[in-house]
């Protein structure tokens, strides 16, 4: 795998390296400023339920069966025109996202007088008509297609658009939100609107933070700056109170679901029963240690019976809600981490057993629906942590077939009767491509494959390697050259860091997950390199949860072996190592800089946490537990009691309103090297959140490139 994927790469750009007069990146090409830069994608959809798919071409909806040669119009612009036309409808200048039915139906969403439109289209009865309607200035709009309602939030309210008519469920005071995402959007927490099957209950988030503590933020737009508080709870402080509501429409009636007590715990993983009359809520507690996955009585919010509990000695993280089988209201599908990685486990909510389906040292990274034939798929790193295959598996026999071959990383849709799949995928020597592949992950038909975008540019190789970390595993390495690389000299390296949980750096796909920034880096003369450090995702518990209760310190350890490899490579001059990172790549940035000083010469820090007391519940408590329960760890992996360690060229950059991670921290920093006669140098990005987008990044990267130039 090694071998085959340095060949790839090496070979990709020595291909291009003839052509003449190559261009040079620039920092608008790094900040996403310039998408020729960058693959472009074509999209192709099953159309309804049928096995038929359907894409878009010059202004033409058209759709063809697998393997047929021709395909056959569906729907142009002139044609909807003239149908909308008909209607009463205004133009369309561009054909909708519409999402089909079948081939002769469908519903899109337009704007028109300050509202957003729902529509049915049919085209042979050469109809259009209005569903329903929201406001423009909503946000979180949900539909159900079984009901065709939407719900929405205004400021801290929810709201259904139901025909004509507009439901309002709740006039909240302030500091009490609706229908939002609570805590983080973490742990199966994704969104705070949930339809049941049948659209005619909604279950909702509704979150009281009123006694979290105000944290200030301040807006400099104004002549007199204004503050703009938010409620950020901090590691071990007091944390905002969530429920769960449900509201059935016909009755009018709105309940709340009887979690009990403690209040301070996290609802995740909410999960309607086919039934439309049970709803699942995985309560977990605050230390995040215990989780159990509870049935309710959607109709009067009563406590039913705890499906499964699950604990860890370290924490519990669900990755999704629950799954139930097509049909059934008592079998349903979830991943969980019990054997040391994240497989798929059938539950039945009367037996109260459990059966795990597929078993392996891998991580299932995804679960992605059921066929016909009482098949699930999922994909999964079972070929290489750097790719992601796509899989079916027999929830009967545990038999299972292996759907994409091609290595890289998939993203497979399939067509509801199973027969055939869209596969999406990207690896280091192809940029994007689609293809069908059929039930036994036979190749069928082709889609498209992207132009490489900088093959006219100057690119150096990406070679990936495994070194080995302290305990034996595996640690994947990548390492860019610069484009008129020559082994006979020695060049300065910036190792760029992420190394946090949820992140995976170095991976099977166009540039070997590098992007551009990181090229334009090399193409300025630097060797770019990067380690994913144990922590970092989708290797297994035991790879990730060795970092609790002590970030940062597994993850120099691992960083340091990076370093050790580096000095081997005679083209490495180990007096010129920088670092680079953002976020946790910013704390360890700052980490590599405080602790190993004789290594790194100079380091960038961008929105670095400081001290983790200052982070906030959710993230924070999981990975170093409470301030109070665990006073050493919280020392052990502050920064700003360490300045008195700085030596050498450190930026640190930050942006006034992140409400991620607070200026406080790098304040706090700068504030103990003043304290301490250090001299360091810092930078902020005023109106900027936890990064810097738009126009602006382009300066960002100009910031970091100029100061590893001036001082590496």
């Amino acid at each position: 795998m090694k071998k085959s994927i340095i060949t790839i790469i090496a070979l990709m750009f020595v291909m291009t390296s003839f052509a003449q007069e190559k261009k040079m990146f620039t920092p608008e090409d790094a900040s996403y400023n310039n998408y020729d830069v960058y693959p472009k994608s074509k999209s192709f959809k099953w159309l309804g339920d049928s096995d038929k798919f359907v894409f878009t071409e010059d202004n033409v909806i058209k759709f063809r069966n697998p393997g047929e040669k021709s395909s056959h119009e569906l729907l142009s612009l002139d044609m909807l025109n003239g149908i909308a036309k008909d209607n009463g409808i205004g133009d369309f200048k561009r054909l909708p996202n519409i999402t089909w039915n079948d081939e002769n139906s469908g519903y899109f969403y337009k704007m028109n007088d300050g509202s957003i439109v729902l529509y049915t289209l049919n085209i042979s009865e050469k109809a259009i008509k209005k569903v329903t309607a929201y406001p423009a200035n909503a946000e979180n709009a949900t539909l159900n297609e079984k009901s065709m309602r939407i719900a929405y939030t205004i400021g801290n309210d929810l709201y259904i658009a139901d025909g004509d008519r507009t439901l309002r469920l709740t006039e909240n005071p302030e500091h009490v939100i609706a229908g939002q995402s609570v805590h983080r959007n973490e742990f199966a927490i994704d969104g705070g609107i949930f339809w049941s099957p049948d659209g005619n209950k909604l279950a909702y988030y509704l979150m009281d933070e009123s006694m979290v503590t105000d944290y200030p933020l301040v807006d400099i737009t104004t002549r007199i700056a204004e503050a703009k508080p938010i409620k950020y709870p901090m590691a071990g402080m007091t944390s905002h109170i969530v429920k769960l509501h449900v509201y059935d429409i016909a009755a009018g009636t709105d309940v709340v679901m009887k979690t009990g007590e403690p209040e301070e715990h996290y609802l995740t993983a909410i999960t309607w029963n086919n039934d439309n009359e049970k709803i699942y809520i995985g309560i977990l507690n605050r230390g995040q240690d215990t989780l159990n996955f509870n049935e309710y009585n959607a109709l009067n919010g009563d406590f039913n019976k705890t499906i499964f509990h699950d604990e860890d000695a370290q924490y519990v993280e669900p990755q999704g809600p629950a799954y139930f089988l097509p049909g059934s209201t008592t079998e349903f599908v979830w991943l969980a981490q019990r054997d040391g990685y994240y497989h798929i486990w059938l539950h039945n909510t009367k037996t109260l057993k459990a059966k795990q389906i597929e078993k392996g040292k891998y991580v299932v990274t995804s679960f992605d629906g059921f066929d016909e034939k009482g098949n699930a798929y999922y994909t999964s790193t079972e070929v290489s942590p750097l790719q992601r295959h796509f899989y079916k598996v027999n929830l009967k026999n545990g038999k299972k077939v292996q759907l994409t071959k091609k290595h890289g990383t998939h993203k497979v849709l399939p067509s509801k009767s199973g027969r055939f799949f869209i596969d999406n995928y990207s690896s280091t020597d192809i940029p994007r491509a689609a293809e069908i592949v059929d039930e036994k992950g036979r190749f069928f038909d082709f889609l498209y494959t992207a132009e490489n975008p900088i093959a006219d540019y100057n690119i150096g190789v990406t070679e990936i390697d495994t070194i080995k970390a302290e305990d034996g595993q595996d640690l994947y390495t990548r390492i860019i050259k610069p484009y008129n690389f020559d082994p006979n000299k020695k060049y300065p390296v910036i190792v760029y860091v992420y190394g946090g949980p949820h992140a995976q750096l170095i991976t099977d796909t166009w540039l070997a997950g590098a992007g551009i920034y990181l090229n334009y880096l090399a193409q300025e003369g630097f060797i770019v390199f990067t380690v994913d450090n144990r922590g970092s995702a989708d290797r297994g518990e035991a790879f990730e949860q060795v970092i609790h209760r002590q970030c940062g310190q597994m993850e120099m350890h691992d960083q340091m072996a990076g370093i050790e490899y580096l000095k081997t490579k005679p083209y490495v001059d180990p007096e010129r190592i920088g670092s680079d990172g953002w976020s946790y790549g910013g704390f360890m940035s700052t980490s590599l800089k405080i602790n190993y000083p004789e290594t790194f010469k100079v380091s960038v820090a961008g929105g670095p946490v400081i001290n983790w007391k200052y982070y906030e519940i959710m993230y924070g408590e999981r990975y170093m537990d409470t301030p109070q329960e665990n006073p050493e760890g919280y020392e052990l992996t502050a920064l700003d009691n360490k300045t008195d360690k700085l030596e050498g060229k450190l930026l640190i950059i930050h942006c006034s309103t992140d409400p991620t991670v607070v200026w406080q921290h790098s304040l706090s920093f700068l504030e103990n090297a003043i304290h301490n006669q250090k001299q360091m140098d810092y930078f902020v990005y005023p109106g900027h959140d936890h990064n810097v987008y738009g126009m602006d990044r382009a300066h960002l990267i100009t910031k970091i490139t100029e100061y590893f130039k001036a001082n590496l």
